[in-house]
Formats: structure tokens, C-alpha cells, sequence
């Protein structure tokens, strides 16, 4: 194994090798009616509101442990087609303004086809705003969509699209390489070119029209990057979080052909890609300094999964022995959860009593305003029909 790391606060963040079995856990249907849930939010506002995302353009809202009958938005109209049984485009993020109690603001993450249509131009990633409607607390205002950011996106997948608020207030987003084998995009990569936003982690205030760059953004001030980057060399984050306890931001970070990661962001961090998969070279060009790339805290190998999904560090009460404990998966529908012992993190083997049957597609996870932790699956059913289920996990 090759390594290129960097010792953050004293601590050398490297996988230790050992796995163990974290606490066997159920699984709590909440709904079986969301055909491809990518994502949960939360309002943050006391009402326990779970918001469901479909990747095909709605989002539907759970209250009081019953989905209600119609969509809290419908963009699908603003979007390109998505295809529900594979489709790396779509709604993929969902976030509420940290005072969503008294502005009613919200902001979605979701691929638009281009107005003109060109020769390396898949979609266009866009990032908007939209407001709740004031009559009526479990529907959006359509007619109040505010558009702060769209940037291109060369090829169908690695989109990214997570969005979430940080501790600080502002709004991180999650961009993939822009697609295609081996970040074939630019010279250098599009994840290691900081004059795009593709394959990065950007920070941005929305409380400005139509937003603004934080002084405090590491490249805010260098000449020729995109002031936006929070961190950078990244291939396809899919699922970033904030624990709720200590403020770090974690990503589960696709994987090229062999090595799937989780990273912890910092400021101004390169994570390698596409100098490194993992911990492994991958596309080293003469002379780098691999010294200054941030190893991932864990990489597991196509032995165990094919796509990493990232999680959510558990701060519930519900499940004592694993607070504290990163939970992640992988599409496959394996489970895991790391665990901080010293400067190492083990990795324990996450169970379920009574998993669901069939070929289960692990898409995301959610966290509730209680820290308890949800799982977003779907199960072909045959035909390209999928069915989609969100869990609950319980003790």
C-alpha cells in the first residue's frame, strides 16, 4: 500500500485494519411509496418534518410518521429527464436555511438540460433557491425560485450534489469531476483545477443576492481560482455531513476502478484525486508533491463494495453503542460504521435483524433533528421499475 497523508492536529487519520461488529441494529419502515429517495432533510423548525427526495424531481414530506399525499415541490418540469432506475442526474440535494422557522427559505440541487445544447455539454448543475408557501406549510411557492449558481457538467454522472448547512451558517455544496473515466477533463483533471468548481467542496453565503463568497474561503483571494472552493481534489462526493457535536464535515468520495473512500474536509484540503485513488496512485504527473494530499480516514476496495454512499456521524439516544460512530454504506447494501479510537478509525460491521429482501441499492441517508439516522434504499423490481423505501434505524 502506498500512502500520501497529512497529519491534521497532531493525529495521523489512517484506517487501522480491524473490524469489529457494531451494535445489531432493526429497521423501522417509514415509507414505501418514494420511488428513488436520494436524500432526507430536515426544516430545523421543531416540527419533526422529515422531506423525502425523489430523484425525478419531487419532494415529499412525512409528518407525524404518515407521507403526505402530495409533493412539497415538483421540479421536475425545470429538470432533464431522469431515468429512476440509473440515472446519476436528477434532484439529488436538499438543504434549509438555518432560520427556515421565520424565511421560509429552502434550496435544491438538481440537473437542467443547457439552453443551447454543444459538443462536450451534457446538463447543467443548478443550484436554487425557493421559498415555502405562506398559506400553507407543507407546500413551496414554485413561482419563488431563485437561481445562485448553474455550472456546466461535460458528461451524465458524477454530479455530486449534496448540499448542507454548515456550524458557520454557510451552505457547502458537494460537486463531482464532472464525469467520465479517470477525470478526463482539462490537463490536469478537473479535480485537481482550481478554475472550476467541478470536482470540489464550495462554500458559499446565501444571504446575499445571489450569493457571496465568504473573505474567509481559502481561495478567495487567489488569482485564477474559483473563490466558491472550500477543498478540492475530489472525484464524486456522494453524501456529505456535518456531526452534530464536533463540527467536522465528512464525505464519502467515489471511487475510479478499485477504492472507494471517506474523508474528513478541511479548509483549503486536496484529497489527491486524480493524483490518488484512496491511498493508491493513480495519475501522478512528474514531480508532484504527494506530501500535501489529505489521506482519506478509511478506503475499502471493490472487494467489499462498488460505490460508496456516505453517512451521518450518530448522535442520537435511540442506539447507545453507536454514538458517535460515522454510518455509511455502499449502493450494494453493505453497512458499516467507523469508529475514532486514539488517531485511528476501525471499522465495524453494521447489522440488521430483519434487512429487507432482494437486491438492495443503498442511495443515501438521512439524519433526523433528534440525530437519529435513516436509510434511503431502492429494490429493482423487474421491468427497470424501482421500488423505493426509507428506514429508520432502531434499537
Amino acid at each position: 500500500m502506498k500512502l500520501a497523508y497529512l497529519a491534521l492536529a497532531g493525529s495521523l487519520f489512517v484506517y487501522s485494519g480491524s473490524t469489529a461488529q457494531a451494535p445489531i441494529v432493526k429497521l423501522q419502515l417509514v415509507t414505501d411509496q418514494v420511488r428513488s429517495p436520494v436524500c432526507m432533510a430536515v426544516p430545523g423548525d421543531g416540527s419533526n418534518r422529515l422531506f423525502i427526495v425523489q430523484k425525478e424531481g419531487r419532494v415529499w414530506v412525512v409528518q407525524n410518521g404518515k407521507l403526505l399525499p402530495e409533493p412539497f415541490i415538483d421540479v421536475s418540469g425545470e429538470m432533464v429527464k431522469v431515468n429512476p432506475a440509473y440515472d446519476e442526474r436528477g434532484l439529488l440535494g436538499m438543504a434549509f436555511h438555518p432560520q427556515f422557522r421565520t424565511n421560509g427559505r429552502f434550496y435544491l440541487y438538481y440537473s437542467a438540460p443547457v439552453a443551447k445544447p454543444a459538443k462536450g455539454l451534457n446538463h447543467q448543475s443548478v443550484l436554487a433557491e425557493f421559498r415555502v408557501n405562506k398559506a400553507a406549510d407543507n407546500k413551496a411557492e414554485p413561482g419563488s425560485r431563485k437561481v445562485l449558481l448553474q455550472f456546466d457538467q461535460p458528461e451524465s454522472n458524477h454530479n455530486g450534489g449534496d448540499i448542507v448547512f454548515g456550524p458557520d451558517g454557510y451552505l457547502y455544496i458537494a460537486s463531482g469531476d464532472g464525469g467520465g473515466g479517470g477525470d478526463k477533463h482539462g490537463a490536469a483533471g478537473n479535480g485537481q483545477d482550481l478554475g472550476t468548481l467541478l470536482g470540489k467542496i464550495l462554500r458559499i453565503d446565501v444571504n446575499a443576492s445571489p450569493y457571496r463568497i465568504p473573505k474567509d474561503n481559502p481561495f478567495a483571494r487567489t488569482a485564477g481560482a474559483r473563490g466558491e472552493i472550500w477543498a478540492y481534489g475530489l472525484r464524486n462526493p456522494w453524501r456529505i455531513s456535518f456531526d452534530k457535536r464536533t463540527g467536522r464535515l465528512f464525505a464519502g468520495d467515489v471511487g475510479q476502478n478499485k477504492y472507494e473512500e471517506v474523508d474528513i474536509i478541511t479548509k483549503g484540503g486536496n484529497y489527491g484525486w486524480r493524483i490518488m485513488e484512496g491511498y493508491h496512485d493513480f495519475n501522478v504527473p512528474s514531480g508532484a508533491d504527494k506530501s500535501k494530499l489529505i489521506a482519506p480516514i478509511h478506503e475499502y476496495d471493490h472487494d467489499d463494495g462498488i460505490s460508496i454512499t456516505g453517512g451521518y456521524v450518530y448522535r442520537g439516544r435511540a442506539i447507545p453503542g453507536l454514538q458517535g460512530q460515522y454510518v455509511f454504506g455502499d449502493y450494494n447494501g453493505k453497512t458499516w460504521a467507523l469508529q475514532q479510537k486514539g488517531g485511528k478509525w476501525q471499522r465495524n460491521e453494521l447489522a440488521f435483524d430483519n434487512k429487507p429482501q432482494g437486491n438492495v441499492q443503498l442511495l443515501s441517508w438521512g439524519q433526523d433533528e433528534a440525530g437519529e439516522i435513516y436509510m434511503l434504499v431502492t429494490i429493482p423490481q423487474g421491468g427497470g421499475v424501482v421500488k423505493g423505501l426509507v428506514y429508520k434505524l432502531v434499537k
